[in-house]
C-alpha cells in the first residue's frame, strides 16, 4: 500500500483515506484510516479516524473493494486541486 490511498463508495460518496503514520516504526508500520464524505463548496464531513497495522489496513481495502468501492483521487486537504 502506497503512502496515501483513496476509496470511495459510488452509491453513497462515504470516502475513506488511508495514510501512514509517519510516527510508526518501519519495522511495524501502522495507518490512519480517516472516514468522511466530501461536500461540494463546504469542507468535507469527517466522521471517524482509525488507527490500524498495514496488514488490518489492507484487508479493509480489499473488503471495501469487494462491496464494490473504488479507488479515487484525493477528496479533501492539501493534495486537492482547486
Amino acid at each position: 500500500m502506497k503512502k496515501q490511498a483513496w476509496i470511495q463508495d459510488p452509491k453513497t460518496a462515504n470516502t475513506m483515506r488511508f495514510h501512514q503514520d509517519p510516527k510508526s516504526w518501519s519495522a511495524h508500520p501502522m495507518y490512519f484510516v480517516d472516514s468522511g464524505r466530501p461536500l461540494t463548496g463546504e469542507p468535507p464531513l469527517l466522521k471517524t479516524r482509525s488507527h490500524m497495522r498495514r496488514n488490518d489496513a489492507r484487508k479493509l481495502w480489499r473488503e471495501l473493494q469487494g462491496q464494490g468501492w473504488k479507488q479515487v483521487d484525493p477528496q479533501w486537504g492539501a493534495d486537492v486541486d482547486v
